[in-house]
């Protein structure tokens, strides 16, 4: 179990990134990455092939990600990674089923956060497609930023700033919306993100709106939208519209991550997302990504 912070909320200590070597992965690892720097985390990244070994060299590569980023100079000693506060683990997975796979490693090994590529079309191959991503994060159970194909992202892979100053929070009566609400300021305080608005979206009568405490995050402020229509349209549709780069929700974790994904509002919202999704079990009350 994670240690927690002064103000009782868990701290990273184990970040979890199953890679499959493709440009979408390239754009999670660096979102992984950048919260293993921040957070001063282990980094686990993990490769199922079926099919050959692979050299080490196949894998995202740290050092050289680290050098660009100007965090370490040219041609730096593998040793010298860890003088930045972080251990990188590369593990390879011989297995024909990725998802079995992942959450066979993840039940014997602890983490605190997943970071995942999706592909959002369906009938893709790939082994991080939607129809292998969700059902990794409904097993596992763990709190999830999912990185959309085409997508890139709030880190970027240049030089490994950050650009975020939009986040949307879903909020309804249930799950509580309080662990997203906290999730989102620690995202934008660890991130060092100056300026921003974070906006509360409750899809349906003014009435049902349920109260949410809204921490204090300096720089940036709280804006609350009520609108009618269907809950998956709606999400969508402010998240385009606000230019939200980043949607944090709650899903209902008591029977599994990301619930009842067949149908769920979480798993619609994810084929549709315009922007990067962190998804947090309330039951854990998950609320920090860094």
């Amino acid at each position: 179990m994670s240690e927690a912070d002064p103000a009782g909320l868990p701290v990273l200590q184990q970040i979890f990134h199953p890679s499959d070597f493709t440009p979408e992965s390239d754009v999670a690892f660096v979102h992984a990455l950048k919260a293993a720097l921040l957070a001063k985390a282990e980094l686990t990244i993990l490769h199922v092939s079926p099919e050959h070994e692979l050299d080490w060299t196949e894998f995202p590569g740290v050092r050289s990600t680290l050098e660009r980023w100007g965090l370490l100079p040219k041609h730096s000693a593998q040793s010298a990674v860890a003088s930045l506060g972080i251990n990188i683990k590369k593990v390879q997975a011989k297995h024909d089923d990725p998802v079995e796979s992942v959450t066979a490693y993840l039940s014997t090994h602890n983490t605190d956060l997943i970071v995942l590529a999706t592909d959002q079309q369906k009938g893709k191959a790939q082994w991080l497609s939607q129809s292998v991503a969700a059902p990794i994060a409904r097993k596992s159970r763990q709190m999830t930023l999912f990185i959309p194909k085409g997508l890139e992202g709030f880190v970027s892979a240049r030089d490994g700033s950050v650009s975020l100053t939009s986040i949307l929070i879903p909020v309804a009566e249930a799950p509580a919306a309080q662990p997203a609400v906290q999730a989102a300021a620690r995202v934008v305080s660890r991130l060092n993100c100056p300026s921003g608005v974070f906006t509360l979206l409750h899809v349906g009568e003014e009435a049902s709106m349920p109260q949410v405490l809204m921490p204090d995050v300096p720089g940036w402020k709280w804006n609350t939208e009520i609108c009618s229509g269907g809950v998956v349209d709606v999400i969508c549709e402010t998240a385009s519209a606000r230019q939200a780069g980043l949607i944090v929700l709650t899903t209902d974790g008591r029977h599994g991550f990301l619930d009842a994904l067949r149908g769920s509002h979480s798993e619609r919202i994810l084929h549709r997302a315009p922007c990067p999704l962190l998804a947090i079990p309330a039951s854990s009350f998950m609320a920090s990504v860094v």
